[in-house]
């Protein structure tokens, strides 16, 4: 296996321990992802290949796959290696798994998408590579050209391996647009230039210069750039070609003839690119580049088939996917002809009106919007299949969240838009109108004013009205300099600050009049309004000061300047919690404090690499900061001796903009050059906080004041308002009060992504009356009781609702749109009338009459007859069948007549006479009215069954709590609770399932246990043991916690007495008399908590080997007494005298993991826990009745029993288990009984474990493979295993995957 290169000199020897750490994991968990979009800066900034797509943000490669268990897209990888703007990449046609892309910086990256890293640089490419693309007649080349030219090829391997300038192409005398190598003729390819023209080569013919220019520019010096070129994919010389305000040609490369000019409907619209459908011969699509419409063409005809407006912007570049998702049904695409063009194989269209002709076929348009959207388009059922709208494209600088709203956040951005998103959703809620040049900053009117005032480069400040869609306020005063900071006053919504590179900063009213001008030597980077003073703005200096002024007063002269940074001061921050104090970073690399009272710093933090721009105080832990730098790391810092708790290194540029809300105060969202915007939970930072409120300690443990909190080496405590008004509710509330309590905490504590939504569901389970419920909860899962009534009442709003003019908000919904959401509604809540009705009058006649007959078949008769008077008036022959199908004779008959059919109209009256044209009846079965009947039937199973469907997708995409609230909202308790578990939730899974009570209490047990683990790994045994106690039946959890304490004989003392447990002579003797007896579990469990815990390994190991040597054992019987020697203190099994033993136990624990992992479904990790076993047996010197060959026999009989009959890649064909294969699976499965917990069966997945990061990639030791998400570190120090392994492993062993015999704790 692959982990084995990574681990294996571990086991090799038995003195491995000195020097070891304790593994680790990082204190900051990510939890969001808003993407970037893509770029409208370069043409070739999409690709696709296969299951796979990918567009470039500005300094960043997004890489979306197919789930096909799903069958929707998923962001897979974000390569981020270049540090200039990308200019293009460029799938290889030979290969899937590799892309090149190409930078401003004259650099060219060829990629491995499937191992996410670099696999070859070539640095210098004399001239910025401005088009590129493989050479479809070499699979190891990419060529690419600068504007200007010339054409250069990069060999990458071989012999002639290299860089070399194409013979031919060179010397342009316009600039380069775009360029296509001909995937047929080896070595064609054709050039299109800004000036219109064409420049086309092939080898052995004559070279094509600035041929085929549009007939119109001939002879004129004007431009009109070719936009897109694509080669007809069934002919050897056609060519589709696209001018900007030119239209769209079908040419002839070899005769230089215009065989086809297509018309576009008006003279505006202008085509910004051209995709050929692969799956439909003779058929391409292009969109405008001034309106996001997406036009059908075919060859034959030369005006669109049909017509889409898929949004308000323009189209930037399209490309259409080779091998879409896999649906239900297929096409089978004719077999292409090499002496054929899509010209000759195309199908006529029929004589009908224009958007009647035919239908697409299935397939999937990839298109790219000027705003920097990104989508998947199915045009065949002409809808989004995947759609990532309005990212920002370039360099965020500044995120804040809404005062009043912890679900609103805003950022702004060098794009010129600031754009706002719900972070529960992860979607855009708004977007300024734009246009603004750069937008260094933003600050929120304070309270419930929904307006953001932002800072630009150029255009001064503005204050833009989110609701109203439109900036409703300038200010000047700066002039052209660029403003770097706006700030509006906390306390006084009628204040707003700015400052700028003319050295001022400028305090004014909302209406414009200037109330301060505080005049600096140098640029002024920063200003911020402390939360404490309401008058008190300090600032950062290019002069590498910090000021302090004072606004009620008019001297425009500093308070204070604090001198010390050596480099420039950009932002600083006041402390919410702390009077007096702030914080400043600069280019020097450090952040400083200052104690505005004292006149001092007081403490300098020392890290960053790189400039520090972004700065935040925590609201809750007064001595909590959080720094972002250009070295494109975060750090968390203890201001009280000045120690970095955390370095989070996901982004992929600098970091420019950190924040938090108060209401969610461990919730935070950074902003980067990346263009991404990523959301963290930095609760992990007060563990022992959260484990003191479950424990219900007391407040004083909870809640204190600032000035305890600071001094050093206290234990966290919270002082922040929301905290305090929480501790004064629950007051008020007296008794009965722990319900709320939990609640509470866990709302405030828990990142954005469904606990509000869970708390609801637990409520109304809890029978709290309807009118209690937030307005929010319909938007969110609701409860199966709730679900008819709410949709009911969306579906009558979406109907009569009247459309306002769009004003802001993003992709507001048409009335069309509108309607079919409401009759999709109407039809999913069995309202098949209200639904056909809607379909009507959205014109779906076919979508109403198919469903009718469910209503009645009278409607049906009398839908269908309407149908056919609506056609008869239309005089189309659609409406015959229609006449037929009622059996409307005369109707018919008289339509004929009527057009002078006289032969169809006989026809139709013979048919009548014999009694061929019969009215349609649907006979039901006795004593039972179909619709009615079918009502009656139970479906509680099926809603189960859906309900658990979408529970698991929600958990596969790393949203364990949004997959409890599936199971919530039909009542099962059960795995609601088990969801959250495998989501290691265990902190709101106890507070949920304490509120809960008895349905809840199994896994509410189980995860009081293993947050009592998580305790042990950080020394907190005091609150393990009163999570302990919370457990009935809680004797073998309290002996696992005394037996593993290092603690002092006095403290062991204190915490046994606690624990109730007898002292450690008295377990001696208990151990001896149950070692006489024959009760091995009890021998064990009293030697453990002897004062020799060691005399407990020789019992419990004999035990088992003698178990597993007979035929009958089960894995019920060996594994409580292996989890409970599990426990020994860790420098007790590492003595000398005990390397048997423990490399027996750790053998045998080993093997008890691998059945119990197979037994939970744990699939990553089963074939390394046999893997682990057997490399322990074949290097360790022991005595165990288990072998390499039985290991490996079990191993493949488990493989290929539980792979999947119909595997969704075919590198993996399907082989059916062999007859013996199948008898010792079977005999496994004897041995591994069921699992007694319900739902724990299923891997593992964290919140955040689906997202990719920029930073360097961890090889997983297990699997050899890049680590998606939350990365493990082992106790070496640099191996690493994904989280979600480490979670599983340590579940099923408790010992590290390296063979040490450390214990693994990854809660």
């Amino acid at each position: 296996m692959a982990w084995m290169t990574y681990i294996s000199s571990w086991f090799e020897q038995d003195d491995w321990y000195e020097g070891l750490q304790r593994p680790s994991m990082s204190r900051v968990r990510q939890v969001g992802l808003l993407a970037a979009g893509c770029q409208p800066w370069n043409k070739d900034v999409c690709a696709a290949s296969g299951d796979r797509f990918a567009y470039c943000a500005t300094l960043a490669i997004y890489v979306y796959q197919l789930d096909h268990r799903y069958n929707e897209f998923k962001l897979h990888a974000i390569m981020s290696e270049h540090k200039k703007t990308i200019t293009a990449i460029s799938w290889c046609p030979h290969n899937p798994d590799l892309f090149a892309s190409g930078s401003s910086d004259n650099l060219v990256i060829i990629w491995n998408v499937a191992e996410q890293k670099v696999i070859a640089k070539l640095n210098n490419t004399k001239g910025t590579p401005a088009s590129l693309s493989w050479c479809w007649h070499a699979g190891e080349a990419v060529a690419f050209a600068p504007r200007r030219g010339p054409l250069l090829i990069w060999t990458i391997s071989g012999p002639d391996s290299g860089v070399a300038v194409h013979r031919d192409a060179h010397s342009f005398m316009s600039d380069i647009g775009t360029f296509r190598w001909h995937p047929q003729k080896k070595g064609k390819v054709v050039f299109g230039h800004m000036d219109g023209s064409l420049s086309i080569f092939q080898p052995g013919n004559k070279s094509q210069r600035h041929v085929l220019r549009p007939d119109s520019l001939e002879g004129t010096d004007e431009e009109d750039p070719v936009t897109a070129l694509e080669w007809d994919p069934l002919s050897t010389d056609y060519l589709l070609v696209a001018n900007l305000h030119h239209g769209i040609r079908l040419v002839d490369s070899e005769s230089l003839y215009c065989i086809t000019s297509f018309s576009l409907p008006s003279a505006a619209a202008c085509v910004q690119c051209v995709a050929w459908v692969p799956s439909a011969p003779g058929m391409f699509i292009t969109g405008d580049s001034q309106v996001g419409v997406l036009r059908i063409w075919n060859v034959s005809r030369t005006t669109p088939i049909d017509n889409f407006k898929l949004k308000k912007t323009g189209f930037h570049c399209l490309h259409v996917l080779n091998s879409p998702p896999r649906k239900k049904f297929s096409i089978q695409p004719p077999t292409p002809n090499h002496y054929t063009s899509s010209t000759s194989e195309a199908v006529p269209p029929p004589a009908l009106p224009p958007g009647q002709a035919f239908s697409l076929p299935p397939g999937h348009a990839l298109c790219c919007f000027l705003d920097g959207g990104v989508g998947l388009y199915d045009l065949g059922a002409k809808k989004w299949d995947f759609l990532r709208d309005m990212g920002h494209v370039e360099t965020i600088f500044d995120c804040k969240f809404k005062p009043n709203d912890p679900s609103l956040l805003a950022t702004a951005s060098f794009d010129g838009t600031v754009k706002v998103w719900d972070v529960d959703t992860l979607t855009a809620a708004y977007t300024s109108p734009g246009n603004e040049g750069v937008i260094y900053s933003l600050s929120w009117a304070p309270g419930d004013l929904d307006c953001i005032a932002g800072a630009t480069s150029q255009n001064g400040a503005f204050v833009w009205d989110i609701k109203k869609g439109k900036v409703i306020q300038r200010f000047n005063e700066h002039g052209k300099n660029g403003i770097f900071c706006v700030a509006w006053s906390h306390k006084d919504s009628k204040r707003i600050a700015t400052c700028s590179g003319d050295g001022l900063c400028i305090i004014r009213t909302l209406d414009g009049r200037v109330l301060h001008r505080y005049k600096h030597p140098a640029a002024v980077f920063g200003c911020d309004w402390s939360q404490n003073n309401k008058d008190m703005i300090a600032t950062g200096c290019e002069d590498r000061g910090v000021r302090v002024y004072y606004a009620a007063t008019s001297s425009d002269q500093p308070l204070k300047v604090f001198s010390g940074h050596t480099a420039k001061v950009f932002h600083v921050r006041w402390s919410p919690l702390r009077e007096g104090i702030l914080c400043s970073g600069s280019d020097d690399g450090s952040v400083r404090i200052w104690d505005y009272t004292q006149d001092a710093c007081i403490s300098v933090l020392s890290g960053h690499s790189g400039p520090v721009r972004g700065l935040v105080w925590n609201p809750e832990i007064p001595y909590l900061l959080v720094s972002g730098s250009w070295d494109y790391t975060v750090r968390v810092w203890d201001t009280r001796a000045g120690t970095c708790l955390d370095t989070v290194c996901d982004h992929g540029a600098d970091v420019y903009g950190l924040t938090c809300h108060p209401s969610r105060p461990f919730t935070m969202a950074s902003c980067s050059r990346d263009s991404t915007v990523r959301l963290w939970s930095l609760a992990p930072l007060i563990t022992p906080l959260q484990i003191s409120i479950l424990a219900d300690r007391p407040w004083k443990e909870i809640i204190g004041n600032t000035d305890d909190a600071i001094l050093q080496g206290s234990p966290p405590v919270l002082c922040g308002k929301v905290s305090r008004d929480i501790k004064q509710e629950i007051e008020k509330l007296g008794g009965h009060s722990r319900g709320k309590k939990l609640r509470w905490f866990s709302e405030c504590l828990s990142p954005p992504g469904g606990s509000d939504n869970l708390w609801n569901l637990v409520a109304v389970i809890k029978g709290q009356d309807d009118s209690l419920l937030p307005q929010n909860y319909c938007k969110g899962i609701m409860h199966l009781k709730h679900l008819l009534k709410f949709r009911t009442s969306e579906a009558q709003e979406l109907t009569t609702v009247k459309m306002s003019k769009f004003g802001g908000g993003i992709g507001a919904p048409t009335t069309e749109e509108r309607l079919k959401e409401a009759a999709d509604i109407h039809l999913r809540l069995g309202q098949i009338q209200r639904y056909c009705e809607l379909m009507v009058e959205l014109g779906e006649w076919d979508k109403a009459l198919s469903v009718a007959p469910g209503v009645s078949v009278k409607y049906w008769r009398k839908l269908t007859q309407r149908r056919a008077d609506q056609l008869i008036q239309q005089d189309k022959d659609d409406a015959i069948p229609y006449c037929i199908a009622t059996g409307d004779v005369r109707k018919l008959v008289h339509f004929f007549m009527a057009r002078g059919q006289l032969t169809e109209a006989l026809l139709v009256a013979q048919a009548a006479c014999e009694g061929n044209m019969q009215t349609c009846h649907v006979p039901t079965p006795d004593g039972a009215s179909g619709p009615e009947h079918a009502r009656g039937e139970d479906f509680t199973g099926l809603l189960h069954t859906v309900s658990a469907q979408l529970a698991e997708w929600h958990f596969r995409g790393g949203r364990a709590v949004r997959a409890a609230c599936c199971h919530l909202a039909v009542d099962d308790v059960e795995l609601a609770m088990a969801s959250l578990l495998r989501g290691n939730e265990l902190e709101l899974a106890v507070c949920v399932g304490t509120v809960l009570g008895e349905s809840a209490a199994p896994a509410t047990h189980y995860a009081l246990e293993l947050l009592a683990r998580k305790c042990m790994m950080i020394s907190m045994w005091n609150l393990a043991a009163d999570l302990l106690l919370m457990i009935p039946d809680n004797e073998l959890q309290l002996v696992k916690l005394c037996a593993f304490y290092p603690g002092c004989e006095e403290e062991m003392s204190d915490l046994r007495e606690k624990c109730k447990l007898p002292t450690v002579g008295e377990c001696m003797q208990l151990a001896e008399t149950a070692h006489a007896d024959g009760n091995v579990f009890e021998a064990v469990k009293y030697y453990l908590l002897s004062q020799e815990p060691e005399k407990a390994l020789p019992v419990g190991v004999d035990f088992v080997k003698e178990h597993i040597s007979s035929s009958d054992w089960t894995l019920d019987t060996i594994h409580p007494v292996l989890d409970l020697l599990s426990y020994i203190q860790t420098e007790k099994l590492l003595l000398p005298t005990c390397t048997e033993a423990r490399n027996e136990l750790l053998i045998l624990s080993g093997y008890a993991g691998a059945l119990l992992a197979a037994r939970r479904q744990y699939a990553s990790i089963v074939p390394a826990l046999y893997e682990y076993t057997s490399q322990l047996l074949k290097r360790r010197e022991v005595s165990v009745p288990l072998t390499i060959e039985r290991l490996s026999e079990e191993l493949e009989a488990w493989r290929a029993c539980t792979q999947p009959a119909h595997p969704s890649s075919e590198d993996s064909p399907y082989t059916p288990a062999s007859e013996s294969q199948r008898r010792v699976h079977a005999a496994l499965l004897r041995r591994l009984r069921a699992e007694p917990l319900r739902g724990m069966v299923g891997p593992d997945s964290v919140t955040g474990s689906h997202l990719p990061s920029h930073s360097d990639a961890h090889i997983s030791c297990l699997t050899g493979l890049k680590i998606q998400g939350p990365v493990y570190l082992l106790e070496d120090g640099k191996s690493a295993i994904s989280l979600n392994d480490a979670l599983m492993w340590a579940k099923v062993n408790p010992f590290s995957p390296l063979g040490t015999g450390i214990r693994l704790n990854p809660f």
